[in-house]
């Protein structure tokens, strides 16, 4: 993707949501890099999520790359865990299947690696503290780095625990990203903000990911607050139940920079690729036979998104 370097579209950036790029004593992060060039289009940014070795080891690169054509701007990848407190239903299934397939953390950062190797788009890994503490902050991080990854969510690691973490991606040039809720202070979002990089995470809804019908007033107005307390230190992307694009355009509406959409692809993965919770088949005859029509339906909802998030629409 070109950037565009005019004066309106500086002044856009400015108004929406900046992308760090003050930021002069540390290489600029492909996440930010990537968002600049997004918001000088006049656009907003579309984040997908996938589960690491969902469906499969090996069908979800096709998953990825599935998004990413149809529009994706930069990759959410879960590396599964086995109690994963902020996911509903679809991603805990998701997840369980993934570890069901043996996938530990260092085969997800593979499958992160062999996603980066195939596209330029910037990926987030998103896991549980957990896991890095398993490994060590010192270890875990340089190691997503080395695979490819450009920014870390913790959904789990408060702000106040978060310094290790920080200090580390920091060092190796990962964007530390933090997350919000509608009810989070005014103090206490101006203490996350400072510290996040490459975009600040507003959950849109109470309780956990999964697709949503509908929206509440509470959703609109979280947004508007948060975009005026951040004051363009970075963007704000919001996340959790969006799976339409009259979603979208709401959150775009309210002031979103960028939309994160997750449970939605994963749906669409289950549904066609024949995965349950107690029967993933997604490698015999039906899910074989299902794949290409799979894969059609998460690029095809990816184009729909990502058309949405253009301001002509």
């Amino acid at each position: 993707m070109s950037s565009n370097s005019n004066s309106s579209s500086n002044s856009s950036n400015s108004s929406r949501g900046g992308s760090n790029s003050s930021s002069s004593s540390r290489k600029e992060n492909p996440i930010d890099v990537r968002l600049r060039e997004v918001m000088g289009r006049g656009e907003y940014a579309l984040i997908g999520y996938m589960v690491a070795g969902y469906p499969d080891e090996h069908t979800c690169l096709d998953v990825a790359l599935a998004m990413i054509d149809g529009g994706v701007d930069i990759l959410e990848i879960g590396i599964p865990f086995s109690d994963p407190i902020a996911d509903g239903p679809t991603i805990q299934r998701a997840s369980y299947i993934a570890l069901s397939n043996g996938i530990t953390p260092r085969k997800a950062l593979d499958i992160a690696r062999r996603i980066k190797d195939a596209s330029d788009t910037p990926l987030v890994a998103m896991t549980y503290y957990n896991i890095v503490y398993r490994l060590g902050v010192e270890r875990f991080i340089p190691m997503a780095r080395e695979h490819g990854i450009d920014g870390l969510i913790v959904p789990d690691l408060t702000y106040e625990e978060a310094d290790d973490v920080i200090r580390v991606a920091h060092m190796h040039g990962m964007d530390p990203i933090f997350l919000v809720a509608p009810n989070t202070s005014d103090e206490r979002i101006n203490m996350i903000a400072s510290v996040s990089k490459g975009f600040l995470y507003l959950v849109s809804v109470y309780g956990t990911t999964g697709e949503r019908d509908r929206f509440y007033e509470y959703t609109t107005n979280a947004i508007r607050r948060v975009k005026g307390l951040m004051m363009g230190r970075v963007p704000l992307a919001v996340g959790f139940g969006i799976s339409r694009k009259e979603h979208v355009r709401l959150m775009i509406d309210a002031g979103a920079d960028a939309i994160v959409v997750g449970s939605a692809f994963i749906n669409i993965i289950e549904k066609r690729s024949g995965c349950s919770n107690s029967n993933n088949n997604s490698g015999g005859s039906n899910g074989s036979s299902n794949k290409g029509s799979m894969l059609e339906d998460v690029r095809q909802l990816a184009y729909e998104l990502k058309q949405a998030t253009r301001s002509s629409c």
